[in-house]
């Protein structure tokens, strides 16, 4: 049985999408980020980057002790070789779909990230940051429909780079993105969502959704973190100033 520390975002849809795919048994267990649940000392021993998702794996793969993985490319990864899915076998298929794997956790990631911050989040406007991530975000989704030319998938077969991208553009109105001028990407995009196993993930995920972040704490939760705030939730010393 797997443990999915787990809260509705993108990152996190997309390992329950692999556990629902992979007929997985698994419990999640909510962290919820606004309140800064990710800075328990318990959730720390398992992620100590703070971050969701991570996971605990009381059967692993050669038996053992329970065994955690936190990042969510990293648990992808764990997941398809423990259960010899959603990778190709093809090496070079297999290459294929960790490049984008890659590409996705390094570039669409992050980006979209930004970009949903300084649209949604961030207390005054930022003209610069707001064009800069607008277009990069663009730049981006016109890779990827580049790349779904001609293919079902991005990686031939559905695999986990289809997991890993499809959160994120799952939240396309976030990132004020016209999905229309990207055709491919907008018939990928419709053709997972048909998928079961991805229906019950992201109604799992609006069933725990609490709303905007529309108060100073929260923020401060999410966004005004530094190495003092590890430091005491560790226990450690501050130290000199």
């Amino acid at each position: 049985m797997i443990e999915l520390y787990f809260w509705p975002t993108p990152n996190g849809l997309k390992i329950s999408v692999f556990l629902e795919e992979a007929g997985l048994e698994y419990r999640v267990v909510p962290i919820n980020i606004q309140k800064g649940a990710q800075f328990s000392p318990e959730f720390l021993q398992i992620a100590p980057n703070n971050r969701i998702p991570a996971i605990i794996d009381h059967t692993p793969c050669g038996g053992g002790e329970p065994l955690t993985v936190f990042e969510s490319g990293a648990i992808l990864m764990y997941l398809a070789e423990k259960t010899g899915r959603y990778l190709p076998k093809d090496s070079r298929l297999r290459v294929q779909a960790i490049e984008w794997l890659m590409w996705q956790m390094g570039g669409l990631g992050p980006m979209l990230g930004q970009n949903h911050h300084f649209n949604r989040y961030a207390p005054e406007e930022v003209p610069y940051a707001v064009r800069r991530y607008t277009n990069e975000t663009l730049r981006l989704y016109a890779v990827l429909d580049r790349r779904l030319q001609g293919r079902e998938f991005i990686a031939e077969e559905y695999s986990i780079a289809d997991m890993a991208a499809h959160p994120w553009v799952s939240r396309y109105e976030w990132h004020k993105t016209d999905i229309d001028r990207f055709p491919q990407v907008k018939r990928w995009y419709e053709g997972i969502l048909l998928r079961p196993a991805v229906r019950i993930a992201h109604q799992q995920a609006v069933q725990m959704e609490t709303g905007t972040i529309d108060s100073d704490d929260s923020r401060q939760v999410l966004f005004g973190q530094t190495d003092a705030t590890l430091k005491e939730a560790y226990g450690e010393a501050l130290g000199p100033d």
